[in-house]
Formats: structure tokens, sequence, C-alpha cells
């Protein structure tokens, strides 16, 4: 906690007053990222956009959430069942919008669906905190043309 005071500019009688233990922080901090998660699925417009142009805007907007909250998820969605529905519906968003790829034949119908989400979710993190030098809309060209010509169909 005293970590995290700092780096935020507070003393830590101004942050145990917002947050009564370190767990308390964590689930604000995950609730955040996923209401920033969840406005990139909305804003993507994964099911009415062409498919191309959702993963674009779903790689532009998700790059720099991941990049704003690296927190690693899994502890908390252990603990926080009310996270891990919200999680858990954001994850089928994606997974739709995959089964939507190799429907429209974006990906090669060999693909398995796992795999290739598997990969999008790699390619994201890669993207954020490997080279965190490029801006959003230049990592999102280089995913989006890796992930559909990597798996795309030939």
């Amino acid at each position: 906690m005293s970590a995290i005071a700092a780096a935020a500019g507070v003393d830590r009688t101004t942050l145990h007053r917002r947050f009564a233990n370190r767990e308390a922080l964590l689930s604000a901090v995950f609730q955040a990222k996923l209401d920033s998660a969840e406005r990139v699925l909305d804003e993507a417009r994964l099911v009415e956009a062409p498919l191309p142009v959702a993963l674009h805007r779903y790689l532009e907007g998700i790059i720099p959430v991941s990049r704003q909250w690296p927190l690693d998820t899994r502890r908390m969605m252990q603990s926080d069942p009310a996270a891990r529905d919200r999680r858990q519906v954001q994850s089928a968003r994606l997974d739709a919008f995959i089964r939507r790829a190799l429907d429209e034949g974006y990906l090669r119908a060999d693909v398995d669906a796992a795999w290739a989400r598997t990969i999008l979710d790699q390619l994201v993190d890669t993207a954020a905190h490997r080279f965190p030098e490029l801006e959003p809309p230049q990592a999102a060209d280089l995913v989006v043309a890796t992930f559909l010509n990597g798996l795309g169909a030939a």
C-alpha cells in the first residue's frame, strides 16, 4: 500500500481512507479495468461493423486499456464472483467475434476457435507491453495484419 500511495502521489492515510485494504484497492482497479474493457467492446461494434473494421477498433481501444491497467486478473477472478461473471460475459463476446471471423472466412476453416482467441489475446499482450512505443493505431495495424494474415484464409 505504501508503494501504491507513493506512486499515486498521496500518503498512506489518504489511500486507507478510500480503501480499507490491499484487496479493496485491487478490486477497485479490477472494476476500472473491466469498465474500460466493456467500453472498448461496445465501441468496437463487434457484431455490426465489418469484421476487419471491428477488429481494428477493438485493438485500438484494448491496447491502451491493457497498458493503463497492467493487472493480472486471475487472482481477482477467484475471489470476486461478480467480477468473474462480468469478465466471462466480456470473454464470451470475444469468443463470438472469433466464431464470426471463422464463419465469414476471415480465418481458415481448420483453425480452432480457442486457438485463434488465444493468439489474439497474446498479440494484444505483446503489442501492449513488449512494444509500448507503438501508438495504438500502429499497434492495431500490426496485430490485424498478423492475426488475419497468419491465420487468414489462403
